[in-house]
């Protein structure tokens, strides 16, 4: 079924791409959040602190973080009060880290964390990792991204943007052809946004359920008849770390809702 539906959409995808103008409707240097291309509705369900479903996921980081484990240290031991000790940290991630000598995501921060605290990593897209990232990302809410490309983050930035460019699968269509050179078209009755990935984690609608952005990157993968990175592979990290990078400036929003 996964594959039938990623071919439809596929077919769906070339045909909409075909009546799409061949010029930018915006440049990319006018960059916009995902939530600009949203329906009032959709829109008013992610600024509702009431009904915003992808705030159960915080809500359950909240509880991750002050919960001391077996061995009696919560994050809550060492960071304190998350919403001065994480304020600012989601708009910086991925971010080189020395310690594993590589760029790493907010998810796999939180890992090294665990490790710490002699705990097992969380497997990607698991409700506990998605809530604590959730968590530490709403702490955020409001600050613009600004991620370091330079130093030793230069190769993985440089790795993420050939990512991004490079066209692939059976449909052999890159991530800019879509996000870039087609922003505004209609892709079967949906607007194709810049693919921005401020609002991650994210709650989707048609996945009732909260997601990380290297969900989205594999179900985009899916689309073009590609083979998709495992969640947390460097592949998508650097992937990761390009599209954040691209939406310099924007606001922090996790967790947003998306269709």
């Amino acid at each position: 079924m996964r594959r039938l539906a990623a071919i439809i959409l596929g077919v769906a995808l070339l045909a909409g791409l075909a009546l799409a103008q061949q010029r930018p409707i915006y440049s990319i240097e006018d960059r916009r959040s995902g939530f600009t291309f949203l329906t009032p509705e959709t829109q008013a369900l992610q600024n509702d602190d009431f009904s915003n479903p992808g705030l159960l996921w915080v809500d359950r980081g909240e509880q991750l973080w002050q919960t001391a484990p077996r061995n009696g240290k919560s994050c809550t031991s060492c960071h304190g009060d998350a919403a001065r000790s994480m304020r600012g940290v989601a708009a910086r991630y991925p971010a080189f880290a020395a310690e594993v000598g590589r760029v790493i995501n907010l998810e796999q921060r939180i890992n090294l964390c665990r490790g710490r605290q002699e705990l097992p990593p969380l497997p990607y897209e698991t409700q506990d990792l998605l809530a604590l990232t959730a968590f530490v990302s709403r702490q955020s809410h409001g600050i613009p991204i600004d991620v370091n490309i330079n130093g030793p983050a230069a190769q993985s930035f440089a790795n993420g943007r050939a990512a991004y460019e490079q066209r692939r699968g059976q449909l052999d269509l890159s991530c800019a052809q879509c996000h870039e050179a087609n922003v505004g078209a209609r892709l079967r009755g949906e607007v194709i946004s810049q693919g921005q990935v401020n609002g991650f984690p994210l709650y989707r609608q048609i996945w009732q359920t909260t997601a990380s952005s290297h969900r989205m990157f594999a179900w985009c993968n899916e689309a073009v008849r590609a083979e998709p990175f495992a969640s947390g592979s460097q592949e998508y990290v650097d992937l990761e770390l390009y599209a954040k990078w691209r939406g310099r400036g924007l606001s922090i929003e996790a967790p947003a809702v998306r269709r």
